[in-house]
């Protein structure tokens, strides 16, 4: 899902009349998408066009080639040069808000991508107060609806989570997001900047995660997740950000729940690099005419997910060895395995009739004759 911030809202007022939207367009040797939302589908008048050049370069202008980044910044590289930089956050930090308002501010995105899916989509557009009060609250209406959503069991894991988030949002006198608030607000802020949602669907994570623990497995996480009640401070919170904390958290929660830690950290590392990837496309410029050639530029991208999930984007943006697909994988093994057994059917079959050849007496005749010393 995506949010585009149109055209119109920096072009003058006549323009949004010639405006319409425009899928994604591909050419040999150029894989682009418009520069926004909408694009420009017919021929416009050279004014239009160049109010939009004018706007385009203003932006530009502010972005900087080297920006100053916060330490919490990675930067990825596309293969067609598109740039992507990840701010790694933790969710309840005044520091990640700001981190992520320099980062927007100093690179003048094309596209930003955050941690959220259409399930938790409200929380952009709710005020603090509201967020806080509905966090703090976890009533048997919401305990309801999370089961019909997602099924009993894996309802159930989503309310004892909510109540380890209201714990610590109790702790910190802070609403969970600030990071992608302050990501919504931001964008909205650059000409021609799409907002995107690139996390996996909540109950499709809630769903896996159930299926991959044991019975045991269970009741230990909503034993540990029920009687949670260690104090937390916003210090706790920010040393959250230091990679070597992270990872040696994360090695614990690998050693307790191996596969828990598969379906919620790993799982959505690859799916949140997919739509980073797939923000991450050049993007074609307006036209003022078909006859004008085309022309792409590589695209600056913003992500902004939790710290967790940064190893896991780093190490899946450099693309694997390619190896066929299932489909031939399947076909070459069919084939492989129809030949086999067709030379081992052939060669049962040769030792039978080879023996069964040799057993006529007219054949031991020729080799008791062939065997026979030669007379002199």
């Amino acid at each position: 899902m995506s949010f585009g911030f149109h055209l119109e809202t920096w072009l003058p007022p006549h323009t949004g009349a010639v405006l319409g939207t425009q899928k994604v367009l591909q050419s040999p040797g150029c894989r682009c998408h418009p520069l926004s939302s909408v694009s420009m589908a017919f021929a416009v008048t050279a004014a239009d066009v160049d109010a939009f050049n004018l706007l385009l370069e203003m932006k530009l202008k502010r972005r900087r080639e080297r920006p100053n980044l916060p330490r919490t910044v990675t930067q990825l590289v596309a293969e067609d040069g598109s740039r992507v930089y990840v701010v790694g956050t933790a969710h309840f930090s005044d520091d990640s808000k700001r981190d992520v308002v320099k980062t927007i501010r100093e690179v003048q995105p094309d596209v930003v991508v955050v941690e959220l899916c259409q399930y938790r989509v409200s929380m952009l557009k709710m005020d603090e107060s509201t967020l806080l009060r509905e966090a703090k609250e976890i009533s048997l209406e919401k305990l309801q609806q999370a089961v019909r959503q997602n099924g009993l069991m894996s309802g159930l894991m989503q309310m004892l989570l909510l109540k380890v988030s209201a714990h610590i949002t109790e702790q910190l006198g802070m609403a969970p997001g600030g990071e992608f608030r302050e990501a919504f607000k931001e964008a909205s802020r650059v000409p021609f900047c799409k907002f995107h949602l690139g996390d996996r669907p909540i109950p499709v994570t809630f769903k896996r995660a159930i299926a991959a623990l044991s019975f045991w497995q269970k009741v230990k996480l909503a034993w540990g997740l029920c009687f949670l009640s260690d104090p937390i401070s916003k210090d706790d919170v920010e040393r959250c950000k230091q990679k070597d904390l992270l990872e040696q958290m994360m090695a614990e929660m690998i050693g307790e729940f191996p596969d828990l830690h598969r379906t919620i950290v790993s799982e959505r590392d690859v799916y949140l690099t997919y739509m980073l990837r797939q923000a991450a496309q050049r993007l074609e410029l307006p036209r003022s005419s078909d006859a004008e050639p085309r022309k792409c530029v590589p695209a600056v991208v913003v992500g902004v997910v939790g710290m967790g999930h940064v190893p896991g984007i780093e190490k899946n943006w450099t693309p694997a060895s390619p190896c066929p697909g299932p489909a031939l994988v399947s076909r070459l093994a069919v084939k492989a395995a129809f030949f086999g057994l067709l030379g081992y059917g052939l060669y049962w079959m040769g030792r039978r009739t080879v023996s069964l050849v040799l057993s006529l007496p007219a054949a031991q005749c020729c080799l008791q004759r062939a065997a026979a010393p030669p007379h002199r």
